[in-house]
């Protein structure tokens, strides 16, 4: 069970699922408004807030899904991920490694045995 545990919470599983979620997203975002965009050109500007698939209407229903999509992988999915990986494999405090700090004692031990 350890070995799935630092399977999910040292790799990237979880950073790579949630860039996936989030690109497949703005990708339909992207997708909306190029159709919005193109639908433009042929036609008259009267298609700008019609019905269709290809509207103003469907680019905003895409932008407000991307946003909420967003808000919950961001509170259910990254806070709890942060939040356990952070209580099993807190991170090293800030300062000089243990094996750094050893070495420069080892030196100044040599140093005032010269002296």
């Amino acid at each position: 069970m350890s070995g799935f545990k630092n399977f999910i919470l040292r790799g990237n599983l979880v950073d790579l699922a949630v860039a996936f979620i989030i690109g497949v997203a703005f990708a339909t975002v992207v997708t909306t408004f190029t159709n919005w965009l193109t639908g433009l050109m042929p036609d008259s500007a009267s298609k700008i807030f019609s019905n269709d698939a290809n509207s103003f209407g469907a680019f905003l229903n895409a932008v407000v899904a991307f946003v909420l999509l967003a808000a919950i992988v961001y509170f259910f999915v990254v806070v709890p991920y942060t939040a356990a990986k952070e209580k099993l494999f807190p991170t090293p405090e800030d300062g000089k490694p243990a094996d750094i700090a050893l070495l420069e004692e080892i030196r100044d031990l040599l140093a005032s045995k010269q002296s």
